[in-house]
């Protein structure tokens, strides 16, 4: 079931950028999901998507990743875009440079520009609207009339490029909607570091916008930010979805027709390190992420495995990748959604593919019709 692109729509989103889910409206999600899969359909079918050729794409990490990586370059280069990786500590932000600055100086020469920001409660979004406000001052004080677009590639808040993706994968496994659908989003014990809240908020956000009954599960002292969790209710108030929250995963995954395990880390010493981080204090992040980890630990029972999975109605499983196997997920459990969250995981090239090209490509319906 293919969507169908709205031009009108479309032609709205020229010149946007996506900082999250939440500041687009349901039918420029949609639009911008429809340019998606037909930028999948193109890809698949071997025919040439070069829309942005000559142009750089700057993508500025401050944390590690590979898929969002991968995506924003194989997204860039089949747009016909260079792809630029720069390592966020190899800017001068930590010399006192600040965002609207870096924005400036990279949106001088850059065409569009991908921004992973996500460890720092209150930093990330923050930092990636400065950068926005530096590009568009710089753009208007110089008269030069070139668009270049932020795309949020995880943040504090959101990770609109992964729950984009995985909206885009769970209607396709659902045959194009997933109204009605018991979707499980839940903490999952992780032995490694204190992971940031932007994916589970970033689900629970969107989700149930398109009329999903959402089920939020984590133990005490996880909680997820009180917007994020707003907009999840306002979202299914205004879809006919749900949203619920309780402290039991396996009330969460009864009945379910998807579910997504993963960790983040406890709000509380998430917010600790915002200012051990400002202090740079390196043995106080040490110790803050030690005391996560053992907070953690406390719930290891916390795991998607088969006993949980047999509660569903025969749910998909899915995960942002890398999870912790053995721990989030039960080896079995792995092994039989492998190639699936591979797929779930492919579907954030598009959708970046996408994010550009409806920012900056004129004419944008009607070309990817005649493509």
């Amino acid at each position: 079931m293919k969507a169908e692109i709205d031009p009108d729509v479309v032609a709205t989103l020229r010149g946007r950028s996506l900082l999250t889910t939440h500041d687009w409206t349901t039918a420029e999600l949609d639009a911008a999901l429809a340019v998606a899969d037909r930028f999948q359909q193109l890809d698949r079918s071997g025919r040439p998507a070069a829309l942005l050729p000559n142009e750089l794409a700057y993508a500025l990490f401050f944390d590690n990743s590979t898929r969002t990586k991968s995506a924003w370059a194989g997204a860039a280069a089949r747009l016909g875009m260079q792809p630029v990786i720069v390592d966020g500590t190899s800017t001068q932000v930590s010399h006192g440079e600040t965002a609207a600055e870096t924005g400036a100086m990279l949106g001088m020469n850059a065409h569009a520009l991908g921004v992973r920001h996500d460890l720092i409660l209150g930093e990330g979004n923050v930092f990636m609207r400065e950068i926005q406000r530096g590009i568009d001052d710089y753009l208007a004080a110089t008269d030069d009339e070139r668009c270049v677009p932020i795309v949020n590639l995880q943040c504090d808040v959101d990770h609109p490029t992964q729950t984009l993706a995985d909206l885009l994968w769970l209607r396709e496994h659902f045959g194009g909607d997933i109204a009605g659908k018991r979707i499980a989003v839940s903490w999952a014990y992780s032995p490694s570091y204190a992971k940031p809240l932007s994916v589970p908020q970033g689900l629970v956000s969107l989700l149930p916008r398109f009329g999903a009954h959402v089920t939020l599960a984590h133990p005490e002292g996880y909680d997820l930010l009180p917007d994020p969790l707003r907009w999840a209710h306002e979202g299914a108030v205004a879809s006919g979805g749900t949203f619920t929250v309780t402290d039991d995963m396996d009330a969460a995954f009864e009945g379910a027709d998807a579910v997504y395990p993963k960790s983040w880390g406890p709000q509380a010493l998430m917010f600790e390190r915002v200012a051990a981080n400002q202090a740079h204090d390196i043995a106080a992040l040490h110790d803050i992420e030690e005391r996560a980890l053992a907070l953690n630990a406390k719930h290891r029972r916390w795991i998607c495995d088969e006993r949980r999975m047999a509660l569903t109605d025969d749910a998909l499983y899915l995960h942002c990748l890398p999870a912790d196997i053995g721990d989030e997920v039960e080896p079995s459990v792995m092994d039989r959604f492998r190639t699936a969250v591979a797929e779930e995981a492919n579907k954030k090239l598009y959708v970046i593919m996408a994010l550009l090209a409806v920012a900056k490509v004129d004419d944008l319906a009607d070309r990817l019709a005649a493509a």
